[in-house]
């Protein structure tokens, strides 16, 4: 099998210098492999090191064969056609059928290209995408479609993709699932998509204390990591042990030297034995104990020091843990209620009529493509936005709203100012207790909000929702593990999956919706 891609002892850091991950040997065949590892650790310049974009700080890299990365990001004055990056040939190709083409257009024909457009397009769900519409019109999901269809096109032979199921819905989704399940060379993807990471071959895990190399998908990865955590919490276990036995030994041995000393000052204040040769025993005695004492802290730093590894190791594998203060929201009492409603913008129509309502801790999904109005159904609960016809009544002033982008926060402010900011009444000691609940102690408190990760955004914006004095009991969510990293996602759903309140949560992310319990869905056309 061949190698499209070598990577011996690599070594990555940012633009200031900052090491990202170290020592990666790597070779990539016709295979699927993942990427993970927490946001910031290097996975996306990674894929930018493989494109020949960034250089490494040290190690080698060779890629052998034509190798293309996913567009995600395209001018949205582009046309369909511009952005697959075959209007040229179209027109070539038009001219040639028209009867006007030159010898030069004959013989830089590309007579495939009709074909191959057509099975791209199809299997990434684009068969009736227009050329000439223009991306500006197109969904989020949609455009990430376009990018895979001028992937198809390229026909590499080592394909590179960046969390390539943000922002799609479930069709999107199925046809990057698609794509690589039935890629025939080689696929390296960086992505925190649980269900993605099932269809990989193997897992390559970025940390800056090393990389780890995982055999299988998702599930395998999941099982070796618990198991790693086990191994960690054991190691510092047994290493803070280790110290407790060794301080009693140390104490235990100045006590036994503390009363040696004291039976050899009763000997000598008897004077009943030559003074040569207390002198001598006090001498032995002496060296004896530095001898003694030399080694008790050689013991004692050693112990330490084996404590301290044991727990920075534990402190890398183990994950975050936060509680979400209880509401107490009684089971009947309504939250919610629609009737009737129809929304929709100028002569373009979104959904309608819609009624339901939500009583209770219940845990309800919209479902619907992109475009259908997901969001706009929040914006109309919240009072932002006013329904074409019908009724929304909101039953609760205890309601938070957690968005993907957490825009809540104010980027420019510090995290403190930001507290007091979203809860009135809130001074700096209050706003630092309630930051140290969602793990942002000390200077962490001081932070702009615009220089945090996705992950400690998403903390941050819980800890602003819940630092009222009473805690909202109705969340919405709006694709919140959007740009999150696994373990953030995982975090999130353990803290909402304990919450006794009630979730509207917009999510394509089927695991996280399954993680904290819905019980119904909300179908949008």
């Amino acid at each position: 099998m061949p190698a499209y891609l070598t990577l011996d002892n690599l070594c990555l850091a940012t633009p200031e210098g900052e090491g990202l991950f170290d020592n990666l040997t790597l070779s990539v065949g016709a295979e699927r492999i993942g990427l993970v590892g927490r946001n910031g650790c290097g996975k996306s310049t990674l894929l930018r090191a493989i494109s020949g974009d960034v250089s490494p700080a040290s190690g080698t890299l060779h890629t052998q064969g034509r190798i293309a990365r996913l567009e995600q990001r395209f001018d949205a004055a582009l046309t369909v056609a511009e952005a697959l990056n075959i209007s040229d040939e179209l027109a070539r190709l038009a001219r040639i059928t028209a009867g006007d083409g030159t010898a030069e257009d004959f013989n830089a024909a590309d007579w495939t290209l009709e074909s191959r457009l057509e099975k791209a397009l199809a299997e990434t769900g684009l068969g009736a995408m227009p050329l000439d519409r223009r991306l500006a019109t197109l969904s989020g999901g949609e455009r990430t479609r376009t990018g895979l269809a001028r992937l198809l096109l390229a026909e590499p032979d080592l394909i590179l993709l960046d969390e390539p199921t943000n922002n799609l819905d479930a069709d999107g989704r199925a046809a990057v699932m698609t794509l690589i399940e039935r890629w025939p060379g080689g696929l390296l993807v960086a992505s925190h998509d649980r269900a993605l990471l099932e269809h990989v071959d193997r897992i390559v895990e970025l940390t800056p204390v090393g990389c780890t190399l995982f055999g299988g998908g998702w599930r395998e990865f999941a099982e070796a990591r618990e198991a790693a955590r086990a191994r960690a919490a054991s190691q510092a276990e047994r290493a803070a042990n280790k110290l407790k036995t060794t301080e009693r030994k140390v104490q235990q041995a100045k006590e036994r030297k503390a009363r040696s000393d004291s039976r050899g000052r009763a000997v000598r204040a008897r004077g009943d034995q030559p003074k040569i040769l207390l002198d001598a025993r006090a001498e032995r005695a002496e060296a004896t104990g530095a001898r003694g004492q030399h080694l008790a802290h050689r013991q004692l730093g050693e112990a330490e020091s084996a404590l301290s590894e044991a727990e920075a190791r534990l402190e890398i594998v183990t994950p975050l843990s936060i509680d979400l203060p209880a509401c107490h929201l009684p089971a009947t009492r309504r939250l919610v209620s629609l009737t009737d409603v129809v929304m929709g913008f100028g002569e373009q129509p979104l959904f309608g009529p819609l009624s339901f309502e939500i009583r209770g801790p219940e845990r309800v999904a919209i479902a619907g493509p992109n475009g259908s109005g997901k969001s706009t159904l929040l914006k109309l609960i919240t009072g932002n936005l006013k329904a074409v016809a019908g009724n929304v009544t909101l039953h609760t002033s205890r309601i938070a709203l957690l968005d993907q982008h957490v825009t809540r926060l104010d980027p420019l402010h510090s995290l403190i100012d930001n507290m007091k900011t979203l809860a009135p009444g809130l001074n700096d000691n209050d706003a630092r207790t309630q930051l140290a609940r969602f793990a942002f102690r000390g200077d962490d408190a001081l932070q702009p909000a615009g220089t945090l990760s996705g992950g400690e955004r998403l903390r941050a914006g819980l800890a602003a929702a819940f630092a009222a004095p009473e805690p909202p009991e109705f969340l919405l969510l709006d694709e919140p593990t959007n740009h999150l990293d696994i373990e953030a996602v995982e975090l999130l759903e353990a803290a909402l999956a304990a919450y006794d309140g009630a979730i509207l949560a917009i999510s394509h992310d089927e695991r996280f919706l399954e993680a904290i319990s819905v019980e119904r869905r909300i179908e949008l056309a």
